[in-house]
């Protein structure tokens, strides 16, 4: 490996670890690698969509244990030719606590056109925690629950999945069509996934 990329490795492993100390923020210049798609986001940009269709990859494995029913284990295969918009985020994580009715919302209005929602809940230890949130704020759709982060390893490399809360949504091949770095309000988010949707 030449010494830049030496050098640019060092950097993503310092940034991804600061990620890591600070939790709920964003970060700068960052690339992963899972399955066939590799993130950037160019000058530390927190909404990144990936156009046309056809040059979008698709993420590594997406599944783990249901939180609401650990027996039971959710899949992305669960989800076959639907929209899926997946949420990653902690009951500790202040923004999440807001975002989490926003996507509620998205996920209500826009399920009848083939879209779905999965949550990733991570760094929450004490089950019975994120358990209370769920139903305390009335959100209907599944969310695996992840406390080591395996499940987002597995799915996105050194994708920077410390950015929390985080949001990807993927068209109806599962390919990646757009990233959030940040939190969300349900004006932000549906129209990208209505636009998802609709695609041929």
């Amino acid at each position: 490996m030449s010494r830049l990329g030496v050098l640019r490795r060092a950097l993503v492993t310092v940034c991804v670890a600061t990620l890591v100390l600070t939790g709920c923020s964003t970060g700068t210049d960052a690339v992963a690698q899972g399955g066939t798609f590799e993130f950037v986001a160019p000058g530390g940009k927190t909404d990144i969509f990936y156009d046309p269709p056809a040059d979008r990859g698709t993420p590594g494995p997406l599944s783990g244990p249901d939180l609401m029913d650990t027996d039971r284990t959710i899949s992305l295969d669960d989800f076959a030719g639907q929209v899926v918009v997946i949420n990653i985020w902690g009951q500790w994580c202040g923004p999440c606590r807001t975002e989490i009715t926003e996507l509620q919302q998205v996920y209500q209005a826009t399920r009848d056109q083939g879209v779905a929602f999965l949550g990733i809940d991570v760094r929450d230890n004490n089950i019975d925690a994120p358990r209370d949130f769920i139903v305390d704020r009335g959100v209907t759709f599944p969310s695996i629950y992840d406390p080591p982060m395996r499940t987002l390893i597995a799915f996105g490399g050194r994708y920077p999945t410390t950015v929390i809360p985080s949001t990807v949504v993927l068209d109806r091949s599962h390919r990646v069509a757009a990233v959030f770095l940040r939190e969300l309000l349900a004006e932000d988010l549906q129209p990208v996934v209505e636009r998802v949707a609709a695609e041929q």
